[in-house]
């Protein structure tokens, strides 16, 4: 049975959510702020998948700082979502907002010690 890696697993069902905020926003016909969402909520997942077939720990420090930056972009997003108009009332929302935080915590735990 392969190992867990908690960040692919963390950042991966991030993503899965991001996509149901995604086609929510759709629905309101907030498209540009749809597209903005997921361009950025899925990124992280992606550029942490792509980080674990690094060919080296220069390039993979590379991706989970792209990684990082994509999920600081992601925080903004949610955290502005976070209006009458928008999502105030998403159940998800706050869940959301309280993982980023923590997918932010451990990208830059991973980050400062794969420098060290």
């Amino acid at each position: 049975m392969a190992k867990q890696n908690v960040i692919v697993e963390k950042t991966f069902a991030f993503s899965e959510k991001i996509l149901d905020i995604y086609f929510e926003l759709r629905n309101q016909k907030h498209y540009r702020l749809a597209e903005q969402i997921v361009g950025a909520g899925t990124s992280i997942g992606a550029n942490v998948e792509e980080a674990q077939a690094a060919h080296s720990k220069k390039d993979f420090i590379a991706k989970m700082v792209i990684a990082a930056r994509e999920a600081r972009e992601s925080r903004y997003w949610l955290r502005l979502f976070d209006r009458e108009e928008l999502l105030k009332n998403y159940e998800q929302l706050p869940f959301l907002i309280n993982e980023i935080d923590q997918i932010i915590s451990i990208l830059n735990s991973i980050i400062k010690s794969s420098r060290e």
